[in-house]
């Protein structure tokens, strides 16, 4: 099959075989191609949609954008499944198997130095939430007598929103050390947009913990615990995932895998005929 080449991940060999019906970005399973001592996971698109003219197109559709980003998931989820993957951005592509090659090549200590930093760990998830309380009903419908009065409900409710917070943060600080303690990295994320992200209630805490898969079940049992430690609280637990938030080291300023989570436009890379 012709086109060009769409790069999923970059890991070393591995004897468990993905899964049969798997399909990759465009509907291509994706297979695996050899450099000394990585495999890149890889599979044919089609020029039409992934030289740089239309990806750059596309990657302003957002429609397209989520499918490519689904399959593109689908088999890093595969690989995490099998192995320890290194996650390339969404939509690194290359003319053909020679400039994957060449790349990986180019980046080969940096990926060797990474894997074995990731090597048998996986990335969890854990956001903490202040759920809205409902106002009572005597605040909603009783209006003040006076501006005195008005003045008081308003300094009682900016009082109460202001404990809230603090007590919210005071435990998603908690949250987090303990759950540091109990992991081999850990990252903070800027909380969410709940405009964006939809999700109820104003988010806190957005963390990814760096975990041995090996003991990931007792990882997830002490987030379970702390559900409903604290009322008003929510904590939402995701994952595993392969270590998106950890493929880079704050120390390294090489970047190895330009790895990233969002959605990133890529330049087609330049392979040898």
């Amino acid at each position: 099959m012709t086109g060009l080449r769409y790069v999923y991940a970059v890991c070393r060999p591995f004897g468990a075989p993905l899964q049969t019906a798997l399909k990759g970005v465009a509907g291509d399973p994706p297979r695996l191609l050899s450099h000394h001592g990585l495999i890149a996971v890889v599979s044919h698109v089609p020029e039409g949609d992934f030289a740089e003219a239309p990806l750059h197109r596309h990657l302003e559709d957002l429609d397209w954008l989520t499918e490519t980003a689904r399959a593109h998931q689908q088999v890093i989820d595969a690989l995490t499944a099998v192995t320890t993957p290194l996650p390339l951005r969404l939509a690194t592509v290359f003319r053909d198997d020679s400039g994957v090659r060449v790349m990986m090549e180019e980046r080969e200590t940096d990926f060797l130095r990474t894997l074995d930093r990731l090597d048998g760990r996986v990335e969890w998830g854990v956001k903490v939430y202040v759920e809205r309380e409902p106002a009572a009903p005597s605040e909603t419908t009783a209006k003040p007598a006076s501006g005195r009065d008005y003045l008081r409900q308003r300094r009682m409710q900016s009082r109460a929103h202001e404990d809230s917070w603090q007590r919210a943060e005071r435990f998603a600080g908690r949250l987090h050390a303990t759950l540091s303690a109990h992991a081999d990295g850990a990252r903070l994320h800027a909380p969410q947009n709940s405009a964006l992200s939809k999700a109820p209630g104003q988010n806190v805490l957005n963390a990814a913990y760096l975990v041995p898969r090996a003991e990931s079940e007792e990882f997830v049992e002490l987030v379970d615990r702390t559900k409903g430690e604290e009322p008003g609280m929510r904590v939402e637990l995701t994952g595993p995932w392969a270590a998106y938030s950890f493929v880079d080291d704050p120390g390294d300023s090489s970047s190895a895998g330009e790895p990233s989570s969002a959605p990133a436009g890529a330049d087609i890379g330049e392979g040898g005929s």
